[in-house]
Formats: C-alpha cells, sequence, structure tokens
C-alpha cells in the first residue's frame, strides 16, 4: 500500500514539475514573439518621413504617420483589436497595452542619450527614432506560476537608405 502512494505521490511531483518546465518554455516563446512584434512596430514608425522637412533638407519623422504605423504593425503582429484586447486566434489573453511611445526627431541634437528612469530603458540614438514600451502579460496556461507582466522595451532609428535612394 505504501508503495502504491509514494508512486502516485511521485508521479504527481513529476507531472507537477513538468507542466512547469512547459510553461516556462511557453512564457519564453510568448516574450519573444512579442519582442519581435514591438521592434517590428516601432521599426515601421521609424520610418515614417515627413516630406515636407525632407524638402527642407531636414530627417524628420511624421509623429502622427508614426503612431498609426506603429500601432498597425502592433495590431497585426500580436492579432490585437483597435482596443488592445487579443483576437481569437492570438496567443495573447489580456489586453495590450502601450506604455511609452516617443518620437525623438531633429529637435535633439545626435547621438541622443534617451533614457527612461520610469521603466529603467536608456539607449543611444544617432539618427531620429522611435521609442516604445508595451506591457504585455503572459496567458498562463497551468496557472502553476505567478502572472508574468512584461514591460518590453522597443527602439528604431530612421534608415535613411529606403528614402534616399
Amino acid at each position: 500500500m505504501y508503495k502504491l502512494v509514494l508512486i502516485l505521490t511521485m508521479l504527481t511531483v513529476w507531472l507537477t514539475v513538468h507542466m512547469l518546465q512547459i510553461e516556462q518554455e511557453m512564457s519564453m516563446k510568448t516574450l519573444f514573439l512579442a519582442k519581435q512584434a514591438i521592434n517590428r512596430s516601432a521599426h515601421a514608425a521609424a520610418q515614417q518621413l515627413n516630406m515636407e522637412a525632407l524638402g527642407k533638407g531636414i530627417l524628420r519623422i511624421d509623429e502622427g504617420q508614426a503612431e498609426e504605423a506603429a500601432w498597425l504593425y502592433l495590431q497585426t503582429n500580436l492579432r490585437l483589436d483597435r482596443s488592445g484586447m487579443p483576437l481569437q486566434h492570438s496567443f495573447l489573453r489580456h489586453q495590450a497595452k502601450v506604455l511609452v511611445f516617443e518620437v525623438i526627431n531633429d529637435h535633439y541634437s545626435f547621438p541622443y542619450s534617451y533614457h527612461n528612469a520610469a521603466y529603467d530603458y536608456s539607449v543611444q540614438l544617432y539618427r531620429p527614432g522611435v521609442v516604445m514600451i508595451v506591457e504585455i502579460e503572459y496567458p498562463r496556461a497551468f496557472q502553476l506560476m505567478e502572472p508574468i507582466i512584461w514591460q518590453i522595451k522597443g527602439t528604431a532609428e530612421l534608415t535613411l537608405l529606403n528614402h534616399l535612394t
């Protein structure tokens, strides 16, 4: 009888540890997918060149177009609706929140050291660029871990090759 109890106890422990390992691996995959989506969004935003300023010889990102492009890419890559809530086939279950969206334009001198103390983020920009910080909550599968909430950071600079060729 005690062997049966021991076997059942060991089986329970083994299953729990195995489920925890699967949960951790799934959380890392979710983090990487979200990071890629945020990087793509920041890059798309940073490529929205203000053509009027370019006509005057100034490299400047159009802030309105940049915000629209960033949100469109974020919605598409994370499969979100307009309010940031995940659609039916999204790998997320909770709302994605854009905490920071900043366009660093020609009113700064470059290289520019961006620092956000609230989210402990620093980056060096050599051209006009975009900084995004998005809050993503991991949708736990087994509820074995505490909730995981990431503030994922992404930065991109204006690339000149696409616009000047």
